[in-house]
């Protein structure tokens, strides 16, 4: 056989090849973990008791079906060391939370499950006992997925199962830089290096779901708030003053 019969050979394996790759990578896409639960952690680089609680999620964020995310604060910046890695929507966010259940006062570590459930962060049997209340009803009620095509995010919103008065939420994209390791030089943790994991860069409103199929292309810079390297997509019950259940939430590549 001379290397013209051969080519042809060569290019349709290569063909078989690519075809079987992209079919692999289809099965994955379509096979992806249904996301269960979401787990925001507020946390503080100048808070002593975060430490117990920083292991916690750095656990749950390898479980398939979690979202776990860390939402460094500012309140605790005028003692002594400035949180490098705080923004004042995430502490915000805590506090809308917290009038939502007509709560007086915010803290860290504490972690939010779902939006409702609340927990201390460092509270491992407590913070599995109200992923497990939703672990038993499988993944959250609303579908979402997202993924990249081309330059674009991609999102797609299922529609309402019968929630009744969940039939309506917001869409939110949330950048998140994956890892970051942060030396911190003073206040309680002073001399302490700590490896934070999928640290909120930014809280995006993309748009209203009313119980119906919807879906948003969105520029992926859009997602490059700050050195985020991926993203979050949640659907949430009411708006940023009181937000209220998360109902349904994809991962973006990494997560």
């Amino acid at each position: 056989m001379t290397p013209r019969d051969r080519a042809p050979i060569c290019d349709r394996r290569a063909l078989c090849a690519a075809i079987l790759l992209a079919a692999a990578t289809s099965t994955v896409e379509a096979r992806a973990e249904p996301v269960r639960a979401v787990v925001e952690l507020f946390t503080s680089q100048g808070c002593g008791a975060c430490r117990s609680a920083d292991p916690v999620l750095r656990d749950l964020a390898r479980q398939p079906g979690v979202i776990a995310l860390t939402l460094p604060v500012t309140y605790w910046d005028y003692l002594g060391w400035k949180d490098t890695l705080a923004s004042r929507p995430l502490t915000e966010r805590q506090r809308a939370y917290a009038r939502g259940r007509g709560a007086r006062q915010v803290f860290t570590p504490q972690a939010v499950v779902d939006g409702s459930g609340v927990a201390v962060g460092s509270d491992r049997a407590t913070l599995d006992r109200l992923m497990r209340d939703t672990f038993q009803h499988g993944a959250l009620p609303v579908p979402v997925q997202s993924q990249v095509r081309g330059d674009q995010i991609l999102i797609e919103i299922g529609a309402a199962p019968d929630l009744k008065a969940e039939s309506r939420g917001e869409v939110w994209l949330v950048p998140v830089l994956r890892s970051r390791s942060v030396a911190i030089q003073a206040g309680e943790n002073g001399g302490r290096t700590t490896t934070y994991v999928n640290i909120v860069r930014g809280l995006q409103h993309l748009g209203h779901w009313n119980g119906q199929t919807i879906s948003f292309n969105v520029p992926d810079k859009q997602a490059e708030i700050a050195d985020a390297d991926s993203w979050v997509v949640l659907l949430q019950c009411g708006g940023d003053t009181r937000p209220g259940r998360i109902i349904g939430a994809a991962k973006g590549p990494g997560l």
